[in-house]
């Protein structure tokens, strides 16, 4: 079994949820990263989604938009990032999930990324522009290594790609909670719940919802039906918001809040 599949197994023992912390890899620098992860997992953080920046976050809002453009401004790139996941797995076990889009995959290689990622000590890989129809390549590689292939699912998908996606995926799926791009929201689609119910009637893989979740209600909320929740562009804000000394206590403190609503 992967980390991933461990970690979601231990938490259904135990009746809780996943929390799933999201950061943009080299914001604001790689050694602040870098901590951040670390305090994430010591924090309660029971996934990570380390971001690759890449100069066209077609998928991304203002917040994490900002956050990847600050971090290719610091000179980040594909390999420094998975430089970053192999200093972070010498004193980590926690999983970790690379966010990236297809076009750096396949400017370094299929083959080549997927090897360095697991070889880095990455457990899977969300590549938020890749359909299952076009991904065969790509997850031949990624199962080769043992990379876990997380898909994308959003309520505009039909039932024929709900099928296929839950079929290919690995690790977990990743429900987007609404249309259009991320970013924190005050309340959540309430056609979520609904939504999950469709992908429950053709896989027992964990769901994982994302794309608007912000607040421990957001969580709680989620945790009534999904098996986990993704929080990204608060986390995000968060960081860039604080530059006082204070930031990895203020990280600490609303992630141990978010995951005290998984339970």
């Amino acid at each position: 079994m992967s980390r991933i599949d461990t970690r979601f197994a231990e938490l259904a023992a135990k009746g809780e949820k996943a929390l799933v912390c999201f950061l943009t890899g080299g914001d604001p620098d790689l050694a602040t990263s870098e901590s951040l992860i670390l305090e994430l997992a010591d924090a309660g953080a029971d996934i990570i989604e380390i971001g690759i920046p890449f100069s066209d976050p077609l998928a991304d809002g203002p917040s994490i938009q900002l956050a990847t453009l600050r971090s290719l401004e610091a000179g980040t790139t594909p390999p420094s990032v998975l430089d970053l996941v192999k200093r972070v797995r010498k004193k980590s076990e926690a999983p970790i999930v690379l966010m990236t889009y297809f076009n750096p995959v396949q400017k370094m290689g299929l083959e080549r990324f997927a090897s360095e990622a697991a070889l880095a000590g990455a457990d899977g890989v969300i590549m938020t522009d890749l359909p299952p129809e076009e991904a065969l390549d790509w997850k031949r590689a990624a199962d080769s290594v043992g990379l876990s292939t997380v898909f994308l699912l959003a309520p505009t998908s039909t039932d024929e790609r709900i099928a296929i996606a839950a079929e290919m995926a690995s690790g977990f799926i990743y429900c987007v909670s609404r249309t259009g791009v991320t970013g924190a929201r005050s309340e959540l689609s309430s056609e979520i719940a609904g939504f999950i119910e469709r992908i429950r009637r053709v896989t027992d893989k964990p769901v994982a919802v994302g794309f608007g979740v912000s607040t421990p209600e957001h969580v709680r909320e989620i945790s009534g039906f999904a098996d986990g929740a993704v929080v990204g562009s608060a986390l995000v804000d968060l960081i860039a918001s604080n530059k006082d000394g204070q930031l990895l206590a203020k990280v600490r403190e609303y992630t141990g809040s978010l995951k005290n609503a998984t339970k």
